[in-house]
């Protein structure tokens, strides 16, 4: 990779990796193949920006699917389920900026109650960033630089902050507040605190029934909202999340494959061998050895 990275947990959250050691903002340039054209859905408190740089992909916020093309973006909002993906497995590159609230919480109560009002849960879930709008544009613009400036061999944190903030305050100016939530999206917020359980369970061994109980939904409801807004089961699900874990551990740790395999769940590590190669289609050792 370009840059150095630490790992950090958010509260809330996926693992991020930081570029800079407690400067919460995480950037990357990455290609969609490395997901096998499909990542798993996920959700973080951080505020999470894209630039398609080359190719194209879809992008679920949600329930609702957005289509990416080269020099335009997205805006997903805080704590939104969202997953990028090519049915069609067509590559993309782009770049990736994710910018913690800390950014803000840690300066003052002023900034502290700015994100929690303009990034709250019923506000919009995203924003399609176009080329054709000037503030887009610009804002496009500055999502390139907070990358290229965050990945300098010497970066200037002050600049980066700047940009972000800037980023930050430009979206916050145009996000609409929702309309009161629809039965619909009630169910969406059901299946947001299942995967939610899943995420911060899944080192562990658990049930469908219980996953289920997490949403205080039916074993059969849990199955019948996976199919509808994941295209896939629980279990399904389940072991995906666990692979996208354990391919973490594998590009950023010296872990054995064992113990990668018992800390994302696996019962086994031949058992692990077996669904990782299905998922990436080779080992975790080969897929390991392209990222040292």
């Amino acid at each position: 990779m370009e840059e150095n990275i630490i790992n950090v947990a958010s509260d809330d959250s996926e693992l991020l990796n930081y570029n800079i050691p407690d400067f919460p903002i995480y950037t990357r340039k990455d290609e969609l193949h490395r997901f096998e054209f499909c990542a798993t859905a996920h959700w973080h408190i951080d505020l999470e920006f894209i630039l398609i740089l080359k190719g194209e992909m879809d992008f679920f916020v949600n329930g609702k699917v957005n289509h990416l093309t080269s020099g335009n973006g997205l805006f997903i909002n805080s704590k939104r389920l969202h997953y990028g993906f090519s049915e069609n497995h067509n590559e993309c590159s782009f770049i990736v900026l994710i910018i913690s609230p800390d950014l803000f919480f840690k300066h003052s109560l002023i900034t502290r109650n700015y994100f929690n009002q303009k990034f709250a849960s019923n506000t919009q879930d995203f924003i399609y960033l176009n080329q054709t709008m000037k503030w887009q544009k610009k804002l496009l613009t500055n999502i390139e630089q907070a990358h290229s400036f965050t990945v300098q061999k010497e970066p200037n944190a002050l600049r980066i902050l700047s940009l972000t903030t800037n980023i930050c305050a430009e979206i916050g100016d145009h996000l609409e507040t929702s309309k009161p939530k629809k039965a619909e999206d009630i169910l969406q917020n059901i299946v947001w605190k299942m995967v939610d359980y899943i995420h911060r369970n899944y080192y562990k061994k658990i049930t469908i029934d219980e996953i289920a109980k997490s949403g205080t939904v039916s074993r059969s409801k849990c199955c019948e909202l996976f199919k509808e807004y994941l295209s896939q089961s629980p279990n399904n699900y389940l072991i995906l999340y666990r692979i996208f874990k354990a391919s973490e551990l594998l590009r950023n740790t010296a872990m054995t494959i064992s113990e990668i395999a018992f800390t994302c769940g696996f019962y086994s590590s031949s058992y692990f061998t077996l669904v990782f190669k299905r998922k990436f289609g080779q080992t975790p050792s080969i897929y390991r050895s392209k990222f040292n």
